[in-house]
């Protein structure tokens, strides 16, 4: 079967011929194949965060897929870390979507051949939380103690001291340019998704700030010491993650009439409001305050594979900042995918059937000399 050609806009830091542009595939589940992590936790002692907080225990917790392989000098060589999006977790990227495209065989994260990583990031999944009882107490974490506590993580919990590939999405995304940054050289490549490597300003903060500040109102919040979640502060802040992550051609396409949009936004609240912690909410929508890797971008200098899309409402191909960010890389390439059937959005992160012939050609470009 032939996927259709659609044309996508192509930024490198030098001639956009220097790749083919693959087909676009239409979001097809390749087998039923269901992955069931093997689970692990690890307990970081003493740990500092960036405001100087600290907590004498940090746990974190991850899920693992494959086996690690050691090469001569006995060093892991096939490990890859999955990195999940804001209020997401290490299952979120078991969705068939994206394992059933990417992890069976002879695809192109094959688990007889790669060790693929999946934290919980702090404040998210069952790793430290401010939901654990300390509620506001809780030190208030950024990305940079998150990637710090993954890497701290590899390395004393798996002991992994080099990546094949850091694949990350939404705020794994961002956390990619974050560990690139900070720990040049430890992975092989960088295939960030669905972010931008500045600020976060304009509409993107004002959501975020929005969210947060619809929770701190709601007089049920008494500064995190709820007895019971604060129910229509947490509706207003996830009716707000329901705009910011959805797709207009797909939300038009899927609910035509006002009687479906009415009755789908009903089920949407109904379910997120009742899995949402509000602290943990504040937390994780706040994480990203002062993310700005912005003027380290050239100590990347492993090749990038970075995939938005045209339909994002977060990080919209018109600000135009990916497109001049990428040329401070240099071995970058930026990919615009164009808005179509196959797209969701924001959440086209996780249809890996769109951009997995980009992974394909970063894992053939960085593959290692020796």
């Amino acid at each position: 079967m032939k996927w259709p050609l659609i044309p996508v806009l192509l930024v490198t830091p030098v001639f956009a011929q220097t790749m083919s542009t693959p087909p676009i595939a239409a979001p097809l589940v390749a087998s039923t194949m269901k992955y069931d992590g093997a689970p692990g936790d690890y307990i970081a002692r003493d740990f500092r965060f960036g405001s100087g907080e600290t907590l004498p225990e940090l746990k974190l917790h991850y899920l693992t897929l494959g086996q690690p392989h050691r090469n001569a000098a006995g060093h892991v060589d096939n490990a890859v870390l999955l990195l999940h999006g804001t209020g997401g977790d290490a299952h979120t990227l078991f969705a068939p979507q994206f394992s059933s495209v990417l992890f069976g065989p002879g695809q192109p994260l094959d688990i007889t051949k790669f060790y693929l990583i999946f934290p919980d990031d702090i404040g998210h999944g069952v790793s430290a939380r401010p939901s654990d009882g300390l509620h506001m107490r809780f030190p208030h974490y950024d990305y940079d103690d998150m990637v710090r506590s993954q890497h701290q993580m590899l390395l004393e919990a798996l002991h992994v001291d080099h990546l094949r590939l850091i694949l990350g999405t939404s705020m794994g995304c961002m956390q990619s340019f974050v560990w690139g940054e900070t720990y040049p050289g430890f992975a092989d490549a960088l295939m960030p998704l669905a972010c931008n490597a500045i600020p976060l300003a304009g509409r993107n903060r004002m959501t975020r700030y929005m969210a947060i500040e619809n929770i701190e109102r709601d007089p049920a919040w008494k500064n995190g010491e709820y007895t019971a979640e604060p129910v229509e502060g947490l509706r207003g802040a996830n009716e707000m993650l329901l705009i910011m992550g959805s797709a207009p051609l797909q939300m038009q396409k899927l609910y035509p009439t006002r009687a479906e949009a009415e009755a789908y936004v009903d089920k949407y609240l109904d379910r997120t409001v009742a899995a949402t912690d509000a602290n943990n909410l504040v937390y994780y929508m706040d994480a990203s305050r002062n993310y700005d890797p912005s003027k380290n971008l050239a100590k990347i200098t492993v090749p990038v594979m970075w995939v938005n899309s045209a339909d994002d409402f977060i990080n919209p191909p018109e600000l135009d900042i990916a497109q001049k960010q990428v040329k401070d890389m240099p071995r970058a390439h930026f990919i615009v995918v164009p808005i179509s059937d196959a797209t969701r959005g924001h959440g086209t992160h996780t249809q890996a059937a769109v951009w997995k012939e980009y992974l394909v050609q970063l894992l053939q470009e960085s593959e290692p000399k020796h």
